[in-house]
């Protein structure tokens, strides 16, 4: 199979690839310069931009500085995207990394998804095998709305997605922390609780995972000592490359 095959099939469902990374993280670009080209695509593309991922001075009541500035990096997206007016988007962190032989079921996922009503695309089957339903002919997955999820690594959105969510998102960041409302969390909380407040957001996944998280050191978790040494950040790094 051809790469013009692979990602035009990419290209086609999402019509565009938003690659969030902070600028620092040049590792991370490296890395995920890899993986498109795995795909056929490269961040080059006219099709695939890299957004400047925030990086706030404060967690201002989120878990951590880092799960303020995902959060903030999401709804950065979400809110291009309205600004865009684009119909579809792919939002992977920089840390995403194709599943083995996932860029060879890419034509296949356009395919089931072409076919398909959906406002959110996970590429994964979720963490909670108990209580998700089985896949369809296609490998799709249809999340119950009431269904927590976790990672957002590989994750499609709509336009009609992201006017629902983007606004909510942007009044949490207005309420104080354990709101009942909804205030500051976990960009992945978030989602689950506006999916949650809104059922005709109607959430696929896929199974097996098309996307994974590689290795690699934390923006949202508090850094590790041996990360913020540069000699032993250097060698922590090779070593989860080999993992």
């Amino acid at each position: 199979m051809s790469d013009r095959s692979l990602s035009q099939a990419l290209l086609d469902t999402f019509h565009r690839v938003v690659i969030i990374n902070l600028p620092e993280r040049a590792d991370r670009r490296r890395g995920i310069a890899q993986e498109l080209a795995k795909a056929g695509l490269s961040p080059d593309h006219p099709q695939v931009e890299i957004f400047a991922a925030k990086r706030p001075d404060g967690a201002a009541g989120f878990p951590s500085v880092g799960a303020h500035g995902a959060f903030l990096s999401h709804l950065g997206v979400m809110e291009r995207m309205l600004d865009q007016d684009w119909e579809r988007c792919l939002v992977l962190e920089d840390d995403m990394g194709f599943a083995p032989g996932a860029p060879a079921r890419l034509p296949a996922l356009a395919r089931a998804l072409a076919g398909r009503d959906w406002q959110i695309f996970y590429g994964h089957p979720g963490d909670m095998p108990e209580r998700t339903p089985a896949p369809d002919a296609d490998g799709l997955i249809a999340f119950p709305a009431d269904l927590g999820l976790i990672q957002l690594h590989f994750l499609g959105l709509t336009r009609a997605a992201a006017e629902t969510v983007a606004p909510e998102l942007r009044r949490m960041l207005t309420r104080p922390a354990g709101s009942p409302e909804g205030g500051p969390m976990h960009v992945d909380g978030a989602l689950n609780v506006l999916r949650a407040r809104h059922p005709a957001l109607t959430s696929l996944g896929i199974a097996p995972e098309i996307a994974v998280q590689r290795a690699s050191r934390s923006d949202i978790a508090e850094t590790r000592w041996f990360d913020r040494l540069p000699g032993l950040r250097r060698v922590s790094g090779a070593l989860r490359a080999l993992r």
